[in-house]
C-alpha cells in the first residue's frame, strides 16, 4: 500500500519521483528516460537494453510502460530494401510536466469535493448512523 500523504510529506522528493507518483513507474523506467534524455540521438529497445545492462524483454516492458505514460514518442525507421524498425525519444519536457500539473488539479478538485463531503457527514459530531442489518 502506498504511503499516507503525511509520510510522503515528510519524505524528502526528487523530480524523478514524479514519474513514480504520478504514473507507478518502476526504477528501470526512470533509468531508462534519463538515459533518453541523456542521448542526442533517438534509440532502439536494443540499444537502450545494451546502454542499461538488462535484458531486451525487461528494457522493453519499461518502454512500452513510458510510452504508455506519455513519457517517450516512438518513431519508425523504413529500411531502404523493406521493413522498418523503431526509435525512442523523449516528449517535450514541457509539455509532460503540463499533463502533469493538470492531473494534480484535477486530483486536488477531487480531493476538495471528498473534503467537503467528508465535512458535511461528520459536522458537529453528528454522523449519520447506517442501519444495522440483522
Amino acid at each position: 500500500m502506498a504511503d499516507s500523504m503525511s509520510e510522503m510529506l515528510r519524505q524528502d522528493m526528487y523530480c524523478e519521483g514524479l514519474l513514480e507518483c504520478f504514473h507507478d513507474l518502476k526504477g528501470i523506467d526512470k533509468e531508462i528516460f534519463q538515459l533518453l534524455n541523456e542521448e542526442t540521438d533517438a534509440l532502439t529497445v536494443d540499444e537502450i537494453a545494451e546502454e542499461i545492462d538488462r535484458e531486451r524483454s525487461t528494457a522493453y516492458r519499461a518502454v512500452q510502460r513510458l510510452l504508455s505514460a506519455g513519457f517517450l514518442q516512438k518513431e519508425q525507421i523504413n529500411y531502404e530494401q523493406g521493413g522498418y524498425y523503431h526509435v525512442y525519444r523523449p516528449r517535450d519536457a514541457d509539455e509532460i510536466a503540463q499533463e502533469m500539473q493538470r492531473m494534480l488539479n484535477d486530483w486536488y478538485a477531487k480531493m476538495g469535493n471528498l473534503i467537503g463531503e467528508f465535512s458535511e457527514k461528520y459536522a458537529d459530531g453528528e454522523a449519520q448512523a447506517e442501519p444495522v442489518e440483522s
